[in-house]
């Protein structure tokens, strides 16, 4: 009897499959439908929103310029949020401010601008690898993942190192915003904001060379120039995002990677594929529970299964539309090899994200070198036994013991 070859195929790692990955939605469902026929969630704020989820229909909402956030941006108006925000944060923004604004700080936040980072990412990689070998019971998030992108952000906007002690526990509760202590929140928003307003107006020193003193210094670049106001604006954003969210999204990729072994080996046998792999991670896992920002129609829109009326309040789901099974097959697959459309997770059209070639970059750079220095990493715990932080806009293990 001749022996029969095994060809089975390995069973692909499924989000489900790893602890944690999968938020609860921030919204509430019903079995509702808008008069144009589009499905109805609830908002935190009780507002009643269409929820698009289909890749082509968000991506048809999120290219189109009419759709407003300024009109969500009010007192009791439709929210993910306790509160409302400062106005002249980009995400609020709408034509022609919104442009005039994100045209400013295009250049620094491009592929190419960021890649001036580099030498600092790299020697700061080196460092934290270093302090990990030395550790007896080594963290990876608490002594290499956590520091890196705080410490590449004071760098780039030229914030004192010294400084990371007061603004970083704001700057965190701002982003892991809980609904419970809504007094708690806004005093460490108006502590972090009020502290990005103090290097804007030199009442606390910046580094030279800084984005910070560029900015101040090149303001007259716009037209009209901009204010104080605008500028804290665009560098609040910057405070924030550059550090947390950029440390989330590195947090969960590793997390995931290492979660499940097999993923973790393959890419470290092909370090190539970390380009590919940190992708294929994005589109699984969102920031925090929500994906983009509600907004308001201003005129009417055709979907796939329905119709925006103009006046309906809309909410885009890039974390669904992410794992549309007719863009994406197999879509809660992790899928390293996986070809086609690039997901929409660091949005779309005028509000795509303004870190995105910042996050990819230190993302890269640090699974790359992890991938290549330590190929038999591990989780020294179980999964499901980590502790995560959890807030509306964020969300992520806050510790990761390994052995190698």
């Amino acid at each position: 009897m001749t022996a029969s070859l095994d060809i089975s195929v390995p069973t692909p790692t499924r989000v489900s499959d790893i602890p944690g990955l999968d938020p609860a939605p921030a919204y509430t469902r019903t079995d509702e439908q808008s008069a144009g026929g589009v499905p109805l969630i609830v908002l935190p704020t009780g507002h009643r929103a269409l929820h698009v989820t289909r890749y082509a229909d968000v991506q048809k909402v999120l290219t189109d310029t009419t759709f407003a956030r300024t009109e969500t941006n009010v007192e009791d108006g439709p929210s993910f949020f306790p509160t409302i925000m400062p106005a002249e944060l980009l995400l609020n923004l709408d034509p022609p401010d919104h442009a005039r604004m994100r045209r400013f700080v295009t250049a620094d936040y491009s592929a190419g601008g960021v890649e001036k980072l580099r030498g600092s990412l790299d020697g700061l990689i080196t460092e934290r690898f270093a302090a990990l070998r030395a550790q007896d019971q080594p963290d990876l998030f608490a002594t290499v993942l956590d520091p890196i992108p705080l410490t590449v952000n004071c760098r780039s906007l030229g914030i004192p190192e010294s400084d990371i002690a007061y603004f970083r526990p704001y700057s965190r509760t701002v982003q892991m915003a809980p609904w419970e202590d809504v007094p708690h929140l806004l005093d460490h928003f108006w502590k972090a904001y009020n502290y990005v307003t103090d290097l804007v107006t030199g009442e606390r020193p910046v580094v030279e060379g800084g984005m910070i003193a560029r900015f101040v210094r090149d303001r007259d670049r716009a037209e009209p120039p901009l204010s104080d106001q605008e500028l804290v604006g665009l560098l609040f954003a910057s405070v924030l995002g550059a550090d947390q969210n950029v440390l989330s999204v590195m947090t969960k990729v590793v997390y995931a990677l290492l979660s499940a072994p097999s993923l973790y080996g393959r890419v470290a046998a092909e370090p190539e594929l970390v380009p590919q792999a940190v992708e294929e991670l994005i589109r699984l896992i969102p920031l925090g529970n929500i994906s983009t920002f509600p907004r308001v129609a201003r005129h009417d829109v055709e979907l796939s299964d329905g119709r925006i009326l103009e006046g309906d309040l809309v909410y885009a789901d890039a974390f669904a539309a992410n794992r549309d099974p007719e863009v994406f097959s197999d879509p809660l697959a992790i899928d390293v090899d996986r070809q086609g459309k690039r997901h929409l997770q660091f949005g779309y059209g005028m509000h795509h994200c303004m870190g995105a070639a910042l996050a990819r970059m230190q993302v890269n750079a640090v699974l790359t070198r992890l991938v290549r220095e330590f190929p038999t990493l591990e989780l020294a715990a179980e999964p499901a036994a980590l502790p995560w932080d959890h807030g509306t806009l964020l969300r992520r293990p806050t510790s990761l013991p390994v052995r190698w």
